[in-house]
């Protein structure tokens, strides 16, 4: 027999995360029945559920719809006025970062400078921009050619003008089996097949790429991979490379969290003319300043520019300009290094709060893994949180196609301040050693 309150908690889920949106329709009743496989009295319950936790609103004559404003009852953790603790994105902001960015930007307001960010700007952007974003985009070892950078809106974009250069409509796309959720959006705007690839404690694995073959590309975060949290080791970078020049087959490295491991190279370093290096602004400086930068392999200019302007992906001058003044006079640096320390400190939070769990956390990271215990699900899991005041990411959201999705949560830890952080993580840890049931709305 199905518990008609853990489909609503999964749908509740749903809505706290955001994939069912105010206004939206839920499915009839009879249909979600269907399936779901569950009995019509079933799927009835599932939907009063929702009602009474001031989730939907039923319409006669027209169905069940999600609430276009939250229930007036505040989360357990919260006070009032005061917004849910946001564990499901990542948006660290430091204190210091306004005064900082504004005091760069004054040379901005003259109204020579000001006259030039305003015209428009190409892929390539401009020759100071490209000088600056070269250097500062290096770390051990490896500097970007300038001549090879080009610059996007944001990350994403630059992540979906990668995709279109290299894989056309209908063609296949491998990715990690767990991976960032907004790849599949992309791919799926732009016709490509995704390709789950297996994984172990090292990342992707060498034998997983070469069983998917033929692939026109390969997407793969080698550092701080978003979920799970893993860096590869030298030894999976260099047999990575290998099997890239051995397939011939083109990588997409995303390296937006790369800033947080500045002791490493990027896979580019190992296999330049097969990598595309895939970087921003948005983790390094803050998600409102949007620039997005690709390294791309020697000869390879032209045919990722054309996918920049093809896709109106390219960056606007101001945003451009703005960002060549961070990089040059050490304002971006100082951010970046002041988030190292800020990651740092969060990581130190979950081993205190999360000690005794089984959770997977690189020590510099922003993100974590956990693998939470018998005998909660993700989907609960998430509800549960939610019905205090914690918006976490169930593992569903990560996987790809039809692989099973691990029983376990992501969690951001770079939006709240730090004692919220931690006042969410300790309740958190209390939700997880609980049961279920005992959480169950009354």
């Amino acid at each position: 027999m199905y518990d008609y309150r853990a489909l609503a908690d999964a749908l509740a889920a749903d809505i706290a995360a955001g994939r069912l949106r105010p206004g939206e329709r839920l499915l009839p009743l009879r249909r979600f029945a269907r399936q779901r496989q569950i009995a019509d009295s079933t799927a009835a319950r599932v939907y009063r559920e929702l009602n009474r936790r001031g989730l939907t609103v039923g319409e006669v004559g027209r169905g069940t719809f999600v609430r276009s404003a939250a229930p007036s009852a505040e989360p357990a953790l919260a006070e009032p006025g005061r917004a849910r603790v946001d564990l499901e994105m990542n948006f660290p902001v430091l204190p210091e970062q306004p005064a900082l960015l504004a005091r760069s930007l004054e040379g901005m307001l003259r109204p020579d400078a000001l006259a030039a960010a305003l015209r428009p700007v190409g892929a390539a952007g401009t020759p100071a921009a490209r000088q600056a974003a070269a250097a500062h985009l290096a770390r051990a070892g490896w500097a970007p050619d300038p001549g090879r950078l080009l610059f996007a809106g944001n990350g994403r974009q630059a992540l979906a003008a990668a995709i279109a250069a290299l894989v056309p409509a209908g063609e296949r796309l491998g990715v990690e089996a767990l991976t960032y959720p907004v790849v599949k959006g992309v791919a799926a705007r732009l016709g490509v097949t995704l390709v789950p690839l297996a994984m172990d404690e090292d990342g992707l694995t060498p034998e997983a790429l070469r069983a998917a073959a033929p692939l026109r590309a390969v997407y793969l975060q080698p550092a701080l991979h978003n979920p799970l949290g893993i860096t590869m080791p030298d030894r999976r970078r260099e047999e990575l490379a290998a099997v890239l020049r051995e397939l011939g087959l083109y990588a997409i490295e995303d390296a937006i969290y790369g800033f947080l491991r500045d002791d490493l190279p990027p896979l580019a370093v190992l296999a330049p003319e097969r990598t595309v290096v895939v970087d921003s602004l948005s983790k390094r400086l803050a998600p409102g300043l949007s620039l997005g930068f690709l390294t791309v392999p020697a000869g390879g200019v032209p045919d990722f520019a054309t996918a920049l302007r093809s896709g109106t992906w390219t960056a606007s001058r101001f945003a451009l300009d703005a960002a060549t003044r961070w990089m040059t006079d050490g304002t971006a640096a100082a951010i970046e290094a002041a988030k190292r320390s800020d990651a740092a400190a969060r990581g130190r939070l979950v081993a205190e709060q999360l000690a005794g769990f089984r959770v997977r956390a690189d020590p510099r990271a922003y993100h974590c893994w956990w693998e939470l215990p018998e005998p909660w699900r993700a989907d609960t899991f998430v509800a549960a949180a939610a019905r205090r005041g914690i918006a976490v990411t169930p593992s569903g959201a990560f996987a790809v196609g039809p692989a099973h999705a691990p029983n376990a949560v992501r969690l951001a830890l770079g939006s709240p301040p730090l004692d919220v952080l931690a006042e969410a993580l300790a309740v958190l840890a209390g939700l997880a050693q609980g049961a279920p049931e005992d959480t169950a709305p009354e």
